[in-house]
């Protein structure tokens, strides 16, 4: 099983919500050594009439038939390569700093040529950024800037010479990160469970039914109840027929018309 297995519900040394007492359970204040976001921000946008030029077109040695008819892109990775960063504090905000970088975001993209032949091909997709974000002061454990990026594309037209002039999604988020020694309370290790291993149990559905049937008075209220005068109420309305509650069978005699509640 997982750390979110059924079998797990509720266990205080699994990870998971906190039910109850949120103290519960702490035992000791330990020291972790983790990667700090001191500064954060993202920025979505959508990019139009980006040329973008393929390589390591894949399968190799293919000669494709020429035109090619773009059919998708998408980035491969959600970490950015960030290069001509540079950091320039603002007198005006102690403490935060202006953070120009390039962006580079690699994309696969699929296309098909003329004779209906499919090929993938990789491309690099740069995004300049200019935001402000707080830049801690200068200390022996440097700080860093990292990127988190995604980006797929909207439409694409081919150009020659392997290139797209493509329409594409771009999320871009900068982080001022550091590797720092976190004081944090603590409930203990994890205790890790035995792995679940995949089987068809075909009997856990049976298994799962109840021994005995239930009775009346265990039914909830869209059961088909008896009612008073020998009628049958099903589903709100008055009939004689306990078979069917997609319809009002006529009524017994003794109970006038069907009436709907």
């Amino acid at each position: 099983m997982s750390f979110y297995s059924y079998k797990n519900v509720d266990a205080d040394v699994c990870p998971g919500r906190i039910q109850g007492e949120s103290l519960r359970g702490l035992c000791e204040r330990v020291c972790v050594q983790v990667k700090k976001v001191y500064d954060s921000c993202m920025q979505q946008e959508q990019l139009d009439n980006v040329t973008i030029q393929l390589g390591d077109v894949m399968p190799g040695g293919c000669e494709f038939v020429r035109p090619l008819t773009f059919v998708s892109c998408r980035s491969t990775t959600t970490h950015g390569n960030i290069r001509d960063l540079t950091i320039e504090r603002l007198c005006e905000r102690p403490n935060f700093a202006r953070v120009r970088a390039n962006v580079d975001i690699p994309i696969d993209v699929v296309f098909c040529d003329a004779a209906g032949h499919q090929g993938t091909g990789r491309a690099i997709l740069t995004v300049r950024k200019d935001v402000i974000l707080y830049v801690p002061d200068e200390s022996i454990i440097p700080f860093s800037v990292e990127s988190i990026v995604g980006a797929i594309c909207v439409s694409g037209e081919y150009c020659g010479d392997l290139r797209f002039n493509v329409t594409i999604c771009v999320t871009v988020i900068l982080k001022i990160v550091a590797e720092v020694e976190l004081l944090i309370p603590s409930y203990g290790f994890c205790q890790i469970p035995p792995c679940e291993e995949f089987a068809e149990n075909v009997c856990d559905e049976f298994f799962g039914l109840p021994i005995f049937p239930p009775q009346l008075e265990d039914c909830d209220g869209n059961e088909i109840n008896i009612s008073p005068d020998n009628c049958v109420s099903c589903n709100n309305n008055l009939c004689n027929s306990t078979n069917s509650c997609n319809s009002c069978n006529p009524c017994k005699p003794n109970c006038g018309t069907c009436t709907v509640r």
